[in-house]
């Protein structure tokens, strides 16, 4: 078995099937009202979908397809303007579970995962002021 996350997972096919999921929760859970607010500025969702996919496949061990277009993969970078608060973080987190689990993804590379981007999350949290709905940039 291979040790690349995107493989175990099977495949950059199945990546973008779980980014797809997780946006298209995020859009229908109420758990994830609080961090679809935060795409409402900026490029939408459909293009952070792309963006997503093409992160997650570097992410988890494949292609670069993100560092390729961008330059480089820092999270912090990518989310500096973006006011990420606990509960944001904690939201994302439950519907990227909820994602894995609409996906029939399990087992211990899930698992690793998990802990992957809940360090990542953990990270993003800052103190910017929050965005209102309806303000503009």
């Amino acid at each position: 078995m291979t040790d690349i996350l995107v493989d175990q997972l099977g495949g950059e096919d199945e990546v973008a099937r779980l980014v797809n999921q997780f946006y298209d929760l995020m859009k229908t859970m109420p758990e994830a009202a609080q961090i679809h607010r935060l795409h409402f500025r900026g490029h939408g969702i459909d293009h952070t979908r792309k963006q997503q996919v093409d992160f997650m496949i570097g992410f988890m061990g494949g292609r670069q397809y993100y560092r390729e277009a961008h330059g480089h993969m820092d999270v912090r970078e990518i989310h500096a303007h973006v006011p990420i608060r606990q509960e944001d973080a904690e939201a994302w987190l439950v519907t990227w579970d909820a994602a894995l689990d609409a996906c029939g993804m399990q087992g211990p590379h899930v698992v690793k995962l998990q802990a992957a981007v809940r360090r990542v999350a953990a990270i993003l949290i800052n103190d910017l002021p929050d965005w209102r709905i309806g303000e503009t940039a």
